[in-house]
């Protein structure tokens, strides 16, 4: 079985790709996330667990929720991780989940996709997110041969480095950076709606006709990249920026 979040669909495309290699069940989980509603899984098959990277280990939402769920059958667990450039030592926090759940870990891949984290970084042009797109597909389809093999994904190297970003700077980042105050929607905004129907917290609410974010924000970044018309912004940093957001088909959104 395949679990996965996604904020801005890189994780989604992911899920399917491996899904569809592995003839396999792919669940979402953000359903389970909004209602606040514990999961349980069966699952004959491996668990396969597919999420992006933030600040450099398993978003906290994905690992609270996995921490609560009910996992019987397979005892085997692969992750899937999606990130800009890579995903610092987050196989440690992977491997406590899987002690703590009595999982056995079956390796941890990073997966370079498209930067979505629009509050910090630059995001690229629809041409150069199909390229990398593209240029993942290879990694993804051999990580699907290797768990079709019962095979363990390979280790990569953790540095100093490494550990520091997963092990000190996750916690301060989370502090002082994740936070909704900065989002707001300017007058393009049609009152449609997208994004508090995105949201996996439930932390958008229209009010008179315009979102407003209620403080419980994980910064996946699905209200402001798949806005239809561009009407969020994220204070100064996503101004100018193109928008990125996967859709179901291999294409970059702007």
């Amino acid at each position: 079985m395949i679990l996965y979040f996604t904020g801005t669909g890189n994780s989604r495309y992911v899920a399917n790709r491996l899904g569809a290699a592995l003839s396999d069940e792919v669940v979402p989980i953000h359903p389970y996330i909004r209602s606040k509603t514990p999961g349980a899984f069966t699952s004959q098959k491996p668990y396969v667990f597919v999420m992006p990277t933030y600040a450099w280990r398993m978003p906290r939402i994905v690992s609270a929720f996995l921490e609560g769920a009910s996992l019987s059958g397979s005892r085997d667990a692969y992750f899937v991780l999606t990130c800009g450039d890579g995903a610092g030592n987050a196989a440690a926090g992977a491997k406590r989940l899987c002690r703590q759940k009595g999982l056995t870990f079956r390796g941890l891949l990073p997966v370079v996709m498209p930067e979505n984290y629009i509050a910090m970084f630059p995001v690229p042009e629809a041409d150069e997110a199909r390229r990398i797109i593209a240029a993942a597909e290879p990694a993804i389809d051999a990580a699907a041969d290797e768990i079709r093999r019962g095979g363990t994904l390979p280790a990569r190297r953790v540095g100093l480095l490494d550990r520091l970003l997963s092990g000190v700077v996750n916690p301060v980042f989370y502090a002082a950076i994740v936070r909704d105050r900065g989002f707001c929607a300017t007058g393009a905004c049609t009152g449609c709606g997208r994004c508090a129907a995105l949201c996996p917290l439930e932390n958008i609410r229209l009010r008179d006709g315009r979102p407003v974010w209620n403080g419980n924000c994980t910064h996946c970044m699905a209200c402001i990249c798949a806005c239809p018309a561009g009407a969020i912004e994220y204070g100064k940093a996503s101004r100018g920026k193109p928008r990125y957001y996967l859709d179901d088909g291999l294409n970059g959104r702007k």
